[in-house]
């Protein structure tokens, strides 16, 4: 006779999902001033702005964002940011400031928490269709989750190379 396994995948989510924004903040508020335009990499075929601190921060936050809410249809970003990453070769207006993004961060923290909280299995089972595919909602969080620390390391490098003392990466939230 076998024995179900009860395992608090919720709570285990939100512990690495809530670490990899909080690895991504501590790169954000580590980054002075000098280097908020820093690019990340010089050869690249995409316009040069793509590769800077600040872009690279507002391009995971965008995509936190967006694939929280699991679909394209409907979603727009709260003020001040806009649809900019939808569309090919599109920037925003201006360099968002880092308070900006500060505020951003922590929106996408709080609806990234209670979009876990409220999982179900149904919603959880829910297809996601995006340009690059479609997946189960449970699998975009996943998704999402390395796609928010793969852009926090590449800030924790650049920091890095450039002289700024970061922190380790957080091994989880409570």
């Amino acid at each position: 006779m076998h024995t179900a396994i009860t395992i608090p995948w919720k709570p285990i989510i939100w512990s690495q999902f809530g670490a990899a924004i909080d690895t991504l903040n501590d790169m954000l508020t580590a980054c002075p001033d000098e280097l908020w335009r820093a690019r990340l990499w010089e050869n690249t075929s995409a316009r040069p702005e793509y590769a800077e601190f600040w872009y690279r921060v507002y391009h995971a936050l965008f995509w936190l964002d967006l694939y929280l809410t699991g679909a394209e249809e409907g979603f727009m970003p709260p003020a001040p940011f806009a649809l900019i990453e939808m569309k090919e070769d599109d920037l925003p207006e201006r360099v968002y400031t880092k308070a900006e993004l500060q505020a951003y961060l922590q929106y996408g923290r709080q609806k990234c928490q209670a979009t876990i909280e409220a999982l179900t299995d149904e919603t959880a089972q829910r297809r996601c269709q995006f340009a690059w595919g479609e997946v189960s909602f449970v699998e975009l969080l996943l998704y999402n989750l390395r796609h928010v620390q793969e852009i926090a390391a590449q800030l924790s490098l650049l920091l890095g190379q450039k002289g700024v003392s970061v922190p380790d990466s957080v091994p989880k939230v409570e």
